[in-house]
């Protein structure tokens, strides 16, 4: 299938083979000694090398891989050992690369190669050594043994819906009429790989668009791929996953209730590479397993006589054991095939179903660099959030905009969009203001500050939003609303979570009875808590806006000061507002 087509279902192949390595391991007891045999590889081979002369302490490699291509390496390294030309025992130990890269970053990692899904996995070991004041610890990178491009995961029974008006493309998922569901890119390289395309298909004069995509993906993270497949299927709207053609070929082959098929972007895609990554040594582990090559008399090795003795002699040292296995695994190109694998190149023919027999190339490289500089971004986007939406309901808000609309018109369509980008972990409480609202006060507290998955919280707010126009009246009281506000928010902090004040208002601070300018700074500035941080993002719009006031009160709390010079841009400056965290107090 070509790039810009879905992979029709395949009839269904077999069942992936047995994992020769669990078969072993349960026939472990008496095996050797009644010298039992398996069908490997076509040909009669013995079950483990220590029943042959000669091999009874056979050297061990440890492979660390990621779960997704383990199982066909755990199939190479049974044949490998049970080959009878080696005197070696090779374990195949499956981990999502995500908790492989911790542990190596850490220095714990006691193997002699890993295998993960991406090389990106290489520059987050060495960032997060990094972080934890430790040097990026020693990996010999050689080439990938497998590549599978990112695609999109569709429900065969839905494949014609999300083609049916154009193809599936990175730009339908920027601009939204392509609903997309993606695993957290923490953990899953395949999303961290997709929102690298996504970014490459954003227009650079809309700087917006990539960060507003990556807050609609955040809105729901599936715990796992698996997770992310069963959502997609039941999902109320045609709807794709984002994720790698390998992991849905995987899919496929477990035999599901209903099938996936691969949609592959139109506008082309990157491809995570299996790169083989060799471990320095640590002390005891394989260091101590190569002592075989230097066995002194009187060892197991030394005692050996006749055949046995010539078999030692010629066993390859441990780093040799290492470079045979690899080479055994770049030649069991028909095994990775069989199990969705392309080869490092992005060549060879699949024949599993849900996915094109061939697949374009890669678009652009897996870029290290600018995926960690997308991982950070997520970060700050899809933080937990505590929020306390201060809403400006002065008279003025009823003042007409360039295009006719109601200044609070304008802002009940950018607040519904920007709720629409929340999901349910952010906590959302609102208040409005202008002057002696609520008796002496100037605000009044429509709705606490609550989470959002609860339905009944959300629809309060909706409510509250579309009751906005018939609150309108008053001045503006901004100094008072402000102090409150941050009192507030103090008052009920959660350290799990950002905590925050956003205040939109159309005007200056208008309430000759309040405190001054001067006076909220003083206050804020005694209450500042780095430990605790409110940071207050103010929005103003219209051209009655005080910018400096704003600037100066973001400045003390390590907030921002935005400014929509028409109250038509409101709708991208919120989005600004939530994207921009990364840069705060410093954004432009």
């Amino acid at each position: 299938m070509g790039r810009h087509s879905i992979a029709a279902p395949a009839s269904k192949p077999g069942r992936r083979a047995l994992i020769l390595s669990i078969v072993a391991a349960v026939a472990v007891v008496g095996v050797v000694a009644s010298g039992v045999y398996l069908w490997v590889g076509g040909h009669l081979n013995p079950l483990f090398a220590a029943a042959e002369p000669g091999c009874e302490t056979p050297d061990e490699l440890l492979i660390v891989a990621d779960t997704s291509i383990a199982p066909v390496l755990s199939d190479v390294a049974a044949e490998f050992d049970a080959s009878g030309d080696l005197c070696v025992s090779t374990e195949v130990r499956a981990q999502d690369a995500a908790d492989t890269a911790a542990v190596v970053a850490g220095g714990g990692l006691d193997a002699d190669a890993w295998v993960p899904d991406s090389s990106v996995w290489i520059d987050r070991v060495a960032a997060t050594a990094s972080s934890l004041g430790q040097p990026a610890p020693a990996v010999e990178a050689r080439e990938s043994v497998a590549s599978s491009p990112v695609v999109f995961a569709v429900p065969a029974t839905r494949a014609e819906e999300v083609v049916a008006a154009e193809p599936a493309s990175w730009t339908r998922v920027l601009t939204g009429t392509l609903p997309a569901i993606m695993p957290d890119p923490e953990a899953s390289a395949s999303s961290l790989a997709g929102l690298l395309a996504l970014r490459a298909h954003a227009s650079p004069a809309d700087p917006r668009a990539f960060p507003g995509a990556m807050i609609a993906l955040g809105k729901a993270i599936p715990a796992s791929t698996s997770a992310a497949f069963s959502a997609v299927s039941s999902a109320p709207q045609a709807s794709v996953v984002i994720t790698s053609e390998a992991q849905l070929a995987a899919y496929n082959l477990d035999d599901p209730a209903e099938q996936l098929v691969a949609a592959y972007p139109a506008d082309g895609t990157v491809s995570l590479d299996y790169p083989f990554l060799v471990l320095a040594p640590e002390d005891g582990g394989a260091d101590a397993a190569s002592e075989s090559e230097t066995a002194e008399p009187g060892d197991a090795a030394g005692e050996a006589t006749g055949d046995g003795a010539d078999e030692a002699a010629t066993q390859p040292s441990h780093a040799e054991l290492l470079d045979r296995f690899e080479q055994a695994v770049r030649d069991a190109s028909d095994r990775f095939l069989a199990a969705g694998f392309r080869a490092p190149d992005g060549s060879g023919e699949l024949d599993v179903a849900g996915v094109g027999a061939t697949a374009a190339p890669p678009a652009a490289p897996l870029d290290g660099a600018a995926q960690l500089e997308i991982l950070r971004a997520w970060g700050v986007l899809t933080l937990r959030s505590r929020m306390l939406a201060v809403i400006d309901v002065s008279g003025s808000m009823e003042e007409p905009a360039e295009n006719g609309l109601r200044r609070i018109d304008i802002f009940q369509q950018a607040a519904i969009g920007a709720m629409s980008k929340f999901s349910g972990e952010v906590e959302l409480g609102v208040w409005v203001f202008s002057t002696a609202r609520n008796g002496d006060l100037d605000y009044e507290d429509l709705a606490p500050i609550a989470p959002l998955a609860d339905q009944a919280h959300t629809q309060g707010i909706q409510q509250i939003i579309g009751s906005l126009p018939a609150r309108l009246g008053g001045a503006t009281g901004l100094y008072d609303t402000t102090l409150a506000a941050v009192q507030r928010v103090r008052e009920t902090y959660d350290p799990e979570k950002v905590n925050s004040v956003l205040l939109i208002t159309d005007g200056k601070n208008e309430d000759e009875n309040g405190i001054s300018l001067e006076q909220l700074l003083g206050e804020l500035q005694k209450m500042n808590d780095p430990a605790k941080p409110v940071p207050v993002i103010m929005i103003g719009f219209g051209p009655d806006t005080d910018l400096g006031a704003m600037q100066q009160i973001a400045k003390t709390t390590g907030g921002a000061a935005y400014s929509a010079s028409k109250p038509e841009d409101l709708g991208l400056v919120l989005v600004d507002a939530l994207t921009q965290r990364t840069c705060r107090p410093n954004c432009g």
